[in-house]
């Protein structure tokens, strides 16, 4: 019996192993290990990448949606629309801004929001509409910032899973107002921590999430404050020898975070970045023997609809007998997940929203069916010939 996991991060490290390295042991001889030149470098390096001006980095990706959405003014009362299938922390970082996540049944087959659906739900107090990118699949992206524009909405592309996806030969991080991205070690481009990045073209946006990513505070502070609240506030004078620091770090404009990516994770991101490619690509060769190898199966494969090109972050599969299927594959040694159990709307966090079953029915179905097999960028030919012979196997 083989033991394939879902994702061996051993076995690439193992690829970056000596640049990682000698990388992180500069910056430990450095003494220089918060928002240094890596992170700097990084930021460049990535915005290039995503094709869009501004890369902000922060701490992780559920403060980057949360910065974003307080960088657009949004809070008590707002309304933001958004999915009921993706992990938890889209919908909760619309709540700790204190708005209102408002849930939009999903398509059946790429498993993001669906277009169709959104006007319908929107009311006098929406604000936003928070697409996810599910799995590495781009979201309808045309069809969303059309809404969007007719009823002067701002738009939050949640691309945590989706780096180096493209939507009409754009990559996602640029296709809305404000786009953030996760570095969790799970991710196509991960971390050996936790890390995110808020991407933008809008200059002022880029501002003011830079200030919300260090407590609001300091010459960056004073700038976003005006530019959130149209005043002209100067920087006070500061007292004291600045020769050594700058006291003007602790005089503060707005309630901000905590929230900076440190210059080893930079540098171990700065390496992962040039192989991001290289890596997608191969998700994306063994999500297309996957697709061969089960065709006239039981099973429902991903769907990547034309001028979309995912990145196959999870490689999704649906069956009528998940739990046997799950069952089957694991005593072949075989690790799978169950993505997601439990669609947002029906969370017990969210019960004071009164949804109930039968409210979005799509995302409810896909909750009781869909499951993730091995699909990370390493896994070997023979592997990926066990695990399709041992799905077959399983159906039966």
């Amino acid at each position: 019996m083989k033991n394939i996991p879902l994702l061996d991060l051993k076995r690439q490290y193992t690829a970056i192993q000596a640049e990682a390295e000698v990388a992180i042991c500069s910056i430990l001889a450095s003494g220089a290990y918060i928002m240094g030149t890596n992170v700097k470098a990084f930021e460049e390096e990535f915005a290039t990448y995503c094709g869009i001006k501004h890369a902000i980095s922060v701490a992780n990706g559920t403060d980057g949606l949360v910065i974003a959405l307080k960088a657009l003014n949004i809070g008590p009362g707002d309304e933001v629309i958004t999915t009921p299938y993706t992990f938890f922390a889209t919908a909760e970082s619309i709540s700790a801004v204190g708005a209102i996540p408002v849930f939009v049944d999903v398509r059946p087959d790429t498993y993001n929001i669906d277009g169709k659906l959104i006007e319908a739900a929107i009311t006098e107090r929406t604000r936003a509409i928070m697409p996810v990118h599910i799995f590495g699949q781009p979201a309808e992206m045309d069809k969303i910032n059309i809404i969007a524009k007719k009823h002067g909405l701002k738009v939050i592309e949640d691309a945590c899973q989706a780096v180096g996806a493209s939507y009409h030969g754009k990559r996602v991080g640029g296709l809305a107002d404000i786009g953030i991205f996760s570095f969790f070690p799970t991710k196509n481009l991960g971390c050996a921590g936790d890390g995110g990045m808020i991407t933008t073209n809008d200059d002022n946006l880029a501002a003011i999430c830079r200030a919300l990513r260090v407590h609001g505070s300091g010459e960056g502070g004073r700038v976003a404050y005006n530019l959130l609240y149209a005043t002209d506030e100067q920087l006070e004078e500061a007292a004291g020898d600045n020769t050594v620091y700058d006291p003007r770090k602790y005089y503060n404009y707005l309630i901000g975070h905590n929230s900076r990516l440190d210059e080893i994770q930079a540098a171990i991101l700065r390496i992962k970045l040039k192989k991001l490619d290289e890596f997608n690509q191969n998700r994306q060769q063994i999500a297309a023997y996957y697709n061969q190898e089960l065709a006239g199966t039981e099973y429902i494969k991903p769907t990547n609809p034309e001028d979309t090109e995912s990145v196959y972050h999870l490689y999704i599969l649906q069956s009528e007998k998940r739990s046997e299927v799950v069952k089957s594959l694991a005593a072949k040694g075989i690790a799978t997940g169950i993505y997601y159990p439990v669609p947002l709307h029906m969370q017990k966090a969210y019960r004071d929203l009164n949804y109930k079953s039968g409210d979005l029915p799509v995302a409810e179905h896909l909750s009781q069916r869909t499951f993730a097999i091995p699909g990370f960028p390493e896994l070997t030919a023979g592997e990926r010939t066990y695990i399709a012979a041992a799905l077959r196997e399983a159906q039966q």
